[in-house]
């Protein structure tokens, strides 16, 4: 039975036409089965693993990656290059760039990794974050800023918009996984900011993420949600926290975020035979350029990974975020508005 909230966002809809055609028509044409999809790359040799990332001497930046079973030397003008290897740790660059330069050694200890060409050094500065989250020292002490922000009030939105129908994903399906970063330390400010590990949308939003965890079963993977609904006290702490240079990353408060309104989800895949999470071209909540939805970098695994996870998403009509390949936006997001509520408030 609906509920009087139901039929009034019914009467939103059919009177200010809140999904455009085209969007309607977009959702309509996914359809069940699989679709046509490139076949899955190999895993590349475990000792390139730690050799693909960027380098970087002095404002020069090389970028080594894996293609067609190759590792690639790629440099700022986009200039690829192929390295084969003589050895352990021992590459030759084809075509060769002269005597002088002809040599690629690599350099790998506990805590670094160089990459040498002739008397040039680069320094591999793309850790792969995988279970230890990237770390931004915040511009304040995280108490300080979570005072102010509980203290402080939402944007004044004027119109009108859907009733909130936050939905805990887990409900909808058990197999549908968790790693809710925020609600412990392990997230880029190292501070716990959700009293509880949860994950919830806006119901069309919800349902759209079940379609699309279902429909990767296929390939034997599943959705590993990182973050979806935040209060905005959250998105403010963090935008207070990040300095100027790193705020692509962070939502503006003064505006809401796409979070705010149960509207977006942060994600990843994870693998159905081991439980595991897959690997991308760089982890989550990485502030750098690896985690551009485009960025040419990685292994032909991870941006596999990386391509069938947007397909999932964006067949259910999710759009991807320009800066972060794991942040996927609702279509009609500007529908519903901002919320402050904690989860434990939430019914």
């Amino acid at each position: 039975m609906r509920s009087d909230g139901d039929r009034r966002n019914e009467i939103k809809m059919n009177n200010r036409h809140s999904f455009p055609f085209f969007s309607l028509l977009f959702l309509l044409s996914t359809v069940p089965g699989q679709e046509s999809f490139p076949q899955k790359p190999k895993p590349i040799p475990g000792h390139w693993r730690s050799l693909v990332g960027s380098y970087v001497a002095a404002r020069e930046t090389l970028l080594v990656l894996e293609n067609g079973g190759q590792l690639k030397l790629r440099s700022g003008d986009e200039t690829e290059l192929t390295l084969r290897e003589k050895n352990d740790l021992h590459f030759t660059i084809t075509p060769a760039t002269g005597s002088a330069e002809s040599m690629v050694l690599f350099s790998v200890s506990p805590d670094s990794i160089w990459l040498a060409i002739g008397k040039r050094r680069f320094l591999n500065t793309s850790i792969y974050f995988d279970r230890v989250a990237f770390r931004v020292r915040p511009l304040r002490p995280v108490h300080e800023l979570q005072n102010v922000a509980l203290r402080s009030t939402p944007p004044l939105e004027r119109g009108e918009f859907f009733d909130a129908d936050l939905v805990d994903l887990t409900k909808l399906d058990s197999t549908i996984k968790l790693d809710i970063r925020y609600a412990t330390t392990n997230n880029f400010l190292g501070a716990v900011f959700y009293s509880e590990a949860r994950a919830f949308l806006q119901r069309r939003a919800a349902d759209a993420v079940l379609r699309a965890h279902r429909w990767l079963k296929q390939f034997g993977y599943g959705l590993l949600i990182h973050d979806a609904y935040r209060p905005w006290y959250v998105t403010k702490m963090f935008w207070d926290a990040t300095p100027d240079h790193q705020k692509d990353f962070v939502a503006d408060p003064s505006k809401g975020s796409r979070h705010n309104r149960g509207c977006a989800v942060d994600l990843t895949m994870y693998d159905l035979a081991t439980g595991e999470p897959v690997e991308m071209v760089s982890g989550y909540d990485e502030f750098s350029p690896r985690a551009f939805p485009d960025h040419p970098g990685g292994t032909s695994l991870q941006r596999w990974h990386r391509k069938l996870l947007r397909q999932a998403m964006e067949r259910e009509g999710f759009t991807v975020y320009r800066w972060e390949w794991w942040h996927f936006d609702f279509i009609g997001w500007e529908q519903y508005p901002i919320m402050n509520i904690t989860f434990d408030k939430i019914k």
